[in-house]
């Protein structure tokens, strides 16, 4: 298992405290679906994804329900020396330039370990989007594990994990289960929200 900000020893648990105290600073408030709170596999949606705020929340969040997500990034994201830094946040480094396939090399991941939660945006970037990427969902299908409902909201202050989905064989209906979800989720910048359909 990889050791990330999230399971180190010792200097986890304190950095829970400081979670909590920063929270109550900015005045968050963190939810969670109890069901989620008690799975081992999943993917992480984080959405929306509008700025690198929500990584800061999303982290803080985190901590707070003790959860270990990872994620993946672009592998320009893992220079040497910072690398290492980026990796113990819970960076999987990923080669976008190679014709790999990423659903397949993910779905053999979940198939090996015993706990993963990969946090994915589907939207894919911070920015405007044309549309979700769908890579979360053939994960889903694929490694037959649920999707869980991560969620940042600027407009509520809150962040954390909605509701547990279990993926069908309607892409569209998925999709559309998504955006009636994320429909009153507010991002940092909510012009640059793509829903998912």
């Amino acid at each position: 298992m990889q050791i990330t900000i999230f399971n180190t020893p010792i200097l986890t648990p304190c950095l829970r405290l400081l979670a909590r105290l920063l929270l109550k600073l900015h005045g968050w408030r963190v939810v969670a679906d109890e069901r989620a709170l008690k799975l081992k596999k999943y993917v992480l949606l984080a959405a929306p994804h509008t700025s690198n705020w929500d990584g800061y929340f999303f982290i803080l969040a985190a901590l707070k329900l003790k959860v270990n997500p990872q994620w993946m990034g672009k592998d320009k994201l893992f220079p040497f020396p910072i690398g290492g830094v980026v990796r113990w946040f819970g960076g999987i480094p990923v080669d976008r330039s190679k014709a790999n396939n990423l659903v397949d090399a993910t779905i053999n991941q979940y198939n090996t370990r015993e706990e993963l939660i990969i946090g994915i945006p589907p939207e894919g970037t911070r920015g405007k989007a044309e549309r979700w990427k769908t890579g979360f969902y053939h994960i889903a299908r694929g490694a037959a594990v649920p999707v869980v409902c991560g969620f940042i909201d600027f407009a509520k202050k809150e962040a954390g994990l909605g509701p547990v989905m279990e993926m069908g064989e309607n892409l569209a209906k998925e999709l559309a289960r998504f955006g009636e979800y994320y429909a009153n989720k507010v991002g940092r910048y909510p012009n640059d929200y793509t829903p998912p359909v």
